[in-house]
Formats: structure tokens, C-alpha cells, sequence
């Protein structure tokens, strides 16, 4: 069985638009374009270098196919990513059915690209790791499929864009299996699922007249 794994970068206020550059995604306006590029440093490198060290597959939102499609087939050869981009599955959720996959290794996921994740997800073969893809990354939390998150959170509030979590999302318990900082402030973390959210209490036991006033007033 396969996992899906998250590779985010994200800003402390959850927003994931345009890391790249300024006319990465400037939809609604954004103009925060690029956010990412001055935090890189070796630590960020070794980050990614990482996360891309196993077998693995992408799975892409179609937003994020565009984008990915414009420019890794034509870096140089010696790029560490860019070969290894087109050599690889890249599974795309697209609502477009005449949408023409030009990019070597695109496959698209088809009309119900829920079903076909977790079909991919039931078969032998490497992880799934997901770039990017904001609102895709909502339907495959929605529906409870993200296995592992690897989250880059970056020492900026950008107010306003596309977010990682919605309300949809699938509640559940994540532990951190790592975390390292870089020169420039950014959390490299990782974290896999662990379970139900388990709740307790910093309440009396018995609860102040106060507090049952209060929460008779919430009602």
C-alpha cells in the first residue's frame, strides 16, 4: 500500500500561494509572489533534498501541473530536480476531460479523482507526495488520504491567500517525527498520523455557578 505524503512550504498564517515567485499564482490579487526564495539556505536545500530522496510519484493539483510543467522540463540537465520530475508519474486532478497531458509521465486521475487516489493507494509502488496544489490538498484531507505532512513554516504572516486547511479538513491526532530549524528561521517538520484528537479538561470538576452562567448564555 502506498502513503501520501504533503511537501508544503507555508507561512505562520497557513498561506501556501506562489512560494516561487511572483507570477507563480497572482489569482485574487496576491502579491506576495516569491515569499519563499529569501529563506533558502542550506538547511532548506538538505530539507528538500530529502524529501525527494525516496521513490515517490507526484500528485498534482492541475494548477500546480501548469506550473510545474512550464518550467522543470526545461532546466539544464545537471538539475537535481528536473530529470527526476520527468522520469516520474506524475498523477494529475484535473475537472477538464480534453485537457492534453504534454509532459512525459502525466497521467490524469480522471472524473472522480477521489476513487482513483485511493486506488493508487491500495497498489504496490512508491509513496505519492503532493507539490504544491492547494485546493486538490483540501479534497485528499476532506476525504482522510494524507498519510504524512513534511511542512516548511516560514517566519511571515502574509495575510491573505490560498491555505493549506479548510474547514473540510478530516480532524485527527499528527506526532512530530522531526523538526530542524534553518539560518533563516524556517521549521523544516514532519509529521505522521497518530490517531483520533483526544480532548481533556482544565475545568473544576464541579463547575462555578459563574460558569454555568456563562455557558447558559452561550446557548
Amino acid at each position: 500500500m502506498r502513503k501520501i505524503v504533503v511537501g508544503a512550504f507555508m507561512s505562520l498564517d497557513g498561506v501556501m500561494q506562489a512560494p516561487g515567485g511572483p507570477e507563480e499564482d497572482p489569482i485574487g490579487g496576491f502579491k506576495f509572489g516569491g515569499w519563499a526564495a529569501p529563506y533558502f539556505d542550506e538547511t532548506m536545500t538538505e530539507g528538500v533534498g530529502e524529501m525527494f530522496a525516496k521513490p515517490f510519484d507526484l500528485l498534482l493539483g492541475r494548477k500546480t501541473w501548469d506550473i510545474f510543467a512550464a518550467h522543470w522540463p526545461y532546466v539544464d540537465a545537471d538539475d537535481p530536480i528536473g530529470p527526476l520530475f520527468d522520469r516520474i508519474n506524475k498523477y494529475v486532478a484535473t475537472r477538464n476531460p480534453d485537457l492534453k497531458l504534454g509532459w512525459q509521465n502525466s497521467h490524469s486521475l480522471g472524473p472522480d479523482a477521489v476513487a482513483a487516489v485511493r486506488k493508487l493507494k491500495s497498489e504496490d509502488g512508491p509513496d505519492l507526495l503532493t507539490q504544491g496544489s492547494t485546493e486538490f490538498l483540501k479534497t485528499l484531507l476532506a476525504g482522510d488520504l494524507v498519510d504524512e505532512l513534511n511542512i516548511s513554516i516560514f517566519p511571515l504572516v502574509l495575510g491573505k491567500g490560498k491555505r493549506l486547511f479548510g474547514d473540510a479538513a478530516m480532524p485527527t491526532a499528527l506526532k512530530l517525527v522531526s523538526s530542524k530549524a534553518s539560518g533563516t528561521g524556517v521549521t523544516v517538520n514532519k509529521y505522521v498520523r497518530d490517531g483520533d484528537v483526544v480532548t481533556g479538561s482544565f475545568e473544576f470538576e464541579t463547575p462555578t455557578d459563574a460558569e454555568l452562567e456563562r455557558r447558559r448564555k452561550l446557548t
